[in-house]
C-alpha cells in the first residue's frame, strides 16, 4: 500500500485551555464566542507593562494526585491530564504499545519551573532546589510522561517549533502512521509559560497587547485597531489513528479524518511573518492531502491579532488557497497558547467540518480592509464544509499547514 493512500481518522480530543477545561467545554466556548482572557491579580504581575493574559480556570494540580503534580511542571501536569481525557475519548484502546507513539511539542516547555528553582538557588541556597528539576524543566517532559502513561512504546517525540510547534506535532503523527511505525498517535501541544519574565520579554519586543484595563477587548485578530496577542496557557491533544485500526476496533465514525500536512521553513527572519513561507506550507498541505484549493471551505487562520503577522497570513491564504473559504481566528477568545495554539486551531477546525459550525473571531468590528477574506465575526456561522486548513507559524520561520477532512 502507498503511504499517501494511508486513511488516517482522529478518533481521540482533549484540551484544557482558557475557555474550558475538557474538549467538549472547549468547544462550546468557542462556538459561542466566549472570552477566556482576564487581568492578572496576582501581586507579582502589578509591575509588569503588560498585566492580562488567559489563564486556565482550574489548576491541573487539582486533578491529579499530589504526590504525582508535586514532580512535574505545570505544562507537564497539563500533558497528562489531556492525555487522560484524550485517550477515554478514544475509547481506551487495546493496542499493541509497539505500534502506539507520541508526539507532544512545546515552544518554552518547563520554564516555570526553571525560574522557579533558579529563583530558590538564590534564595535559599543549593540544598533546597528540588531533586526533579531537570525532569520538570525538559522540553521533551510532556512526551515522555504521557508515553509512560500509555506504555507508547512506538517513539516519544517532542517538536520544539515556537508556536507551530503543535501543528508540527500532529504533522509527525501522519508522517509515523504512513511510514507504517505506528498505528495511532497522541499527538498536539502543550504550553504553561505565564509568568513574569515571558510576559514581560514579550512585550519588550512590543509583540503584546498592553490594553489591561480591558482584557476581554485586548485580542481581535484582523481588526483594524489590533495591537498585539494576549499570551495562553493550555494544552490540545488528538489521537490519530489508521481507519483500518480503527474499524477493526468498532470505531464507524470518527470526530474527522487528517488528509495532510505541510511543513516549510522561511530562513529570512527570526520573528517576522513570511508570505512566500506559508503560502508554501499551505500548497504542500493540499498536495499532500489531494486536495484541490477550491474544495477548501474553511481556514483556521493562525493570527495572534498583531498588526503585520495577520495581514501577511491573509494575503498568504488569498494566494494559497482564495478569498472563497470562512474564516475565524479562535485566539480572539483563548488568546496564544504558543505551543498548544497550533494543535487547538486543527481540532477547532476538525469540529467545525464535523458539526458545520465555524466559531466566531471575537472583537472583529472594524475588518482591515487589507484582510480580503470572508472572517466570520459576530456569531457562529452554519453550514457544510468537507476540507478546512488550519495554519500555525512560529518565530524562527516555521510554517506549518494541516488538511482536514470531515467524518
Amino acid at each position: 500500500m502507498q503511504t499517501s493512500a494511508i486513511d488516517v481518522w482522529v478518533t481521540g480530543l482533549g484540551a484544557m485551555t482558557p475557555v474550558g477545561m475538557g474538549a467538549s467545554d472547549t468547544w462550546a466556548a468557542l462556538r459561542a464566542g466566549e472570552n477566556g482572557i482576564a487581568t492578572l491579580d496576582a501581586d507579582w504581575a502589578k509591575p509588569l507593562p503588560v498585566r492580562i493574559a488567559a489563564t486556565l480556570p482550574r489548576d491541573p494540580a487539582e486533578m491529579m494526585e499530589r504526590t504525582e503534580a508535586r514532580r512535574l511542571d505545570r505544562c507537564e501536569q497539563l500533558a497528562l491530564v489531556t492525555a487522560r481525557q484524550t485517550w477515554e475519548d478514544a475509547g481506551k484502546p487495546e493496542v499493541d504499545p509497539e505500534r502506539l507513539a507520541v508526539v507532544i511539542g512545546t515552544g518554552i516547555g518547563g520554564v516555570t519551573s526553571l525560574l522557579g528553582q533558579n529563583h530558590i538557588l538564590e534564595t535559599a541556597g543549593p540544598r533546597r532546589v528540588s531533586p526533579h528539576t531537570v525532569p520538570m524543566l525538559m522540553a521533551n517532559g510532556p512526551a515522555a510522561w504521557v508515553s509512560m502513561e500509555l506504555n507508547a512504546l512506538a517513539g516519544a517525540h517532542s517538536p520544539v517549533s515556537a508556536c507551530a510547534s503543535g501543528a508540527e506535532a500532529i504533522a509527525l503523527g501522519l508522517d509515523l502512521i504512513r511510514a507504517g511505525r505506528a498505528d495511532m498517535v497522541v499527538a498536539g501541544g502543550v504550553e504553561a509559560s505565564v509568568h513574569p519574565l515571558p510576559l514581560t520579554a514579550f512585550a519588550r519586543m512590543l509583540a503584546l497587547s498592553t490594553e489591561n484595563d480591558e482584557p476581554a477587548h485586548a485580542c481581535r485578530p484582523f481588526d483594524r485597531t489590533r495591537n498585539g496577542f494576549v499570551l495562553g496557557e493550555g494544552a490540545a491533544l488528538l489521537v490519530l489513528e489508521r481507519a483500518d485500526h480503527a474499524r477493526a476496533r468498532g470505531i464507524t465514525r470518527p470526530h474527522g479524518r487528517l488528509l495532510g500536512a505541510g511543513i516549510s521553513s522561511s530562513a529570512v527572519h527570526i520573528t517576522a511573518s513570511d508570505v512566500p513561507g506559508q503560502i508554501r506550507a499551505m500548497r504542500q498541505s493540499l498536495r499532500n492531502a489531494d486536495v484541490d484549493p477550491a474544495s477548501v471551505g474553511h481556514v483556521h487562520a493562525h493570527a495572534t491579532s498583531t498588526p503585520q503577522g495577520d495581514v501577511a497570513e491573509a494575503e498568504a491564504i488569498a494566494a494559497a488557497i482564495g478569498t472563497h473559504p470562512v474564516v475565524t481566528a479562535t485566539k480572539s477568545m483563548t488568546g496564544h497558547l504558543l505551543g498548544a495554539s497550533g494543535a487547538l486551531g486543527a481540532m477547532a477546525a476538525l469540529l467545525a467540518l464535523r458539526d458545520g459550525t465555524v466559531p466566531p473571531t471575537r472583537n472583529l468590528h472594524d475588518q482591515d480592509p487589507e484582510v480580503p477574506l470572508d472572517v466570520v465575526t459576530g456569531e457562529a456561522r452554519t453550514g457544510r464544509w468537507d476540507i478546512a486548513v488550519a495554519n500555525s507559524f512560529g518565530f524562527g520561520g516555521h510554517n506549518v499547514s494541516l488538511a482536514l477532512g470531515r467524518p
